[in-house]
């Protein structure tokens, strides 16, 4: 294992210890950035790729996964801002040809209360588990570059069986996200990438942070990640740092930077991006997870914090602030995937653990 202790004049040893446990607890390598009172303290530990010795970079680029639905309900919230789109304005409004419930409001998109069935499967109450777009093992290995546009994956939701009526329940979906970005690209008449660099990227200077579409490749510097599975008995692992991420579509195909995740979510929490009635709109959550509009809020020792992590195959991102913006906690994380989702637990307790050194007054702060 090798460790980084790039700090910015300060020591942390707790947080590079918590991230040097993590990396034995399973994952390949690790780079945190922390922004606070005490300033910014940026480490890694683990290695950049399989098999070799080099430290993670603290400045690499990594997919993002579900953090992505943050930044689309951001760039909408700031079209509602500029009274292009309506919050509660039926979606089939904006995409009449989708054949959505005319019941469905854009925040219904934002908050998952629209009850459509999710593009990349569920799994109900009961364990019973109803497939989506292949997203598991060598079907989607072999699948991994294959592109698939947005109308693709709404049609597929729409072909299964609401989980609720539009508003009466709660239930992560991210084809939500999927017509959310169908929503801002039909008002605008731009490519989302187009608005999100007016809308986010270019008031922020970020230059590290992509919306790819249906590009497989990620900028370089950047750490690996990997995904193992079984092919005809045998067991393989394959590098998956280079995929098409157009099967999770605007649920989670982003990339971007610690230093960039930083950036953007202390002006959002912080009020420097939203008009302070649309940001407090989207930190109020709904009572079944606590999701408001885009982002988590959740109750800590040390008060409330906001976050939108996420994962995707072989990578992942931790996006966490304080109610203003003050203290910050992002990551980039790799590992060895598979199907089981065998790093599911660690990275649970990789967000517990991390926040309770951050926020929750634990001894490293």
């Amino acid at each position: 294992m090798s460790i980084d202790l790039s700090v910015q004049g300060q020591s942390r040893p707790q947080l590079q210890k918590a991230i040097e446990d993590l990396v034995e607890d399973g994952f390949l390598g690790i780079q945190l950035r922390v922004d606070d009172e005490r300033g910014e303290w940026v480490g890694s530990a683990g290695v950049r790729e399989l098999g070799r010795s080099a430290r993670p970079l603290t400045t690499g680029h990594f997919r993002i996964g579900s953090s992505t639905k943050s930044f689309v309900a951001t760039s909408v919230l700031l079209l509602v801002a500029e009274d292009r789109i309506g919050l509660d304005v039926p979606v089939a409004y904006y995409l009449p040809e989708v054949g959505l419930d005319r019941r469905i409001t854009v925040r219904m998109l934002l908050q998952h209360t629209s009850g459509i069935f999710n593009h990349t499967g569920e799994l109900h109450e009961d364990g019973t588990i109803v497939p989506g777009v292949p997203r598991q093992g060598k079907e989607w290995v072999d699948n991994r570059f294959m592109t698939y546009r947005p109308e693709e994956l709404v049609r597929l939701s729409l072909s299964k069986p609401a989980r609720f009526a539009p508003g009466a329940g709660w239930s992560y979906a991210n084809t939500n996200y999927v017509l959310a970005r169908l929503v801002v690209e039909r008002v605008t008449g731009r490519s989302f990438a187009d608005e999100l660099q007016r809308l986010v990227l270019g008031p922020l200077e970020m230059t590290g942070t992509v919306a790819p579409g249906a590009s497989p490749e990620i900028p370089g510097p950047h750490n690996h990640g990997y995904y193992r599975y079984e092919d005809a008995g045998r067991e393989r692992t394959v590098d998956v740092t280079r995929q098409n991420p157009s099967w999770v579509g605007a649920g989670g195909d982003m990339i971007s930077t610690t230093r960039d995740l930083h950036t953007y979510f202390s002006a959002l929490m912080g009020g420097r991006l939203l008009p302070a009635e649309l940001l407090a709109e989207m930190r109020t959550p709904e009572a079944t997870a606590g999701y408001g509009l885009g982002v988590f809020a959740q109750e800590t020792e040390g008060g409330t914090v906001f976050h939108h992590n996420g994962a995707t195959m072989g990578s992942a991102a931790l996006m966490y602030s304080s109610a203003d913006g003050g203290t910050t906690l992002t990551a980039g994380l790799t590992w060895v995937d598979d199907a089981d989702l065998s790093m599911a637990p660690a990275f649970r307790a990789a967000q517990q653990r991390l926040v309770g050194e951050v926020f929750c007054g634990a001894p490293g702060r």
